[in-house]
């Protein structure tokens, strides 16, 4: 076999690699809010928005309370944009990690009932 052939085969084997290593570290596996307060790395947690519990602070930092299926509660901190239909979502998916008691996502995911469900009418 020539030279160049195998230092072919072994650049792109050496790609492929890098990669998938790149692709497995970006995977954020979703977690329940108990198992997001001891994650020692980025998770994704979904909850119920609380919006009687929404605040922004003086640094401008969107936070609120989201709540599971279990009836846990859990502070989020996010310092980006608000997304624009963040009051009418009806759950939201936290991307970040728990930090001194609040968890500080570094995304969000705003879940919103859909409006293109059918509406239920009486007569036509």
């Amino acid at each position: 076999m020539k030279k160049s052939y195998i230092i072919g085969a072994l650049l792109i084997i050496g790609f492929i690699a890098f990669a998938a290593a790149g692709f497995i570290q970006s995977i954020t596996p979703y977690v329940s809010i108990a198992e997001a307060k001891t994650a020692d790395s980025q998770v994704q947690v979904k909850g119920a928005l609380l919006k009687d519990r929404i605040t922004i602070d003086k640094s401008g930092a969107l936070n609120f309370f989201i709540k599971d299926e279990d009836g846990a509660e859990l502070q989020v901190t996010y310092k980006g944009s608000k997304p624009g239909n963040f009051e009418q979502a009806s759950h939201v998916v936290a991307v970040g990690t728990y930090h001194n008691g609040a968890f500080r996502a570094d995304r969000l995911i705003v879940k919103c009932p859909s409006k293109y469900q059918g509406e239920v009418s009486g007569s036509k």
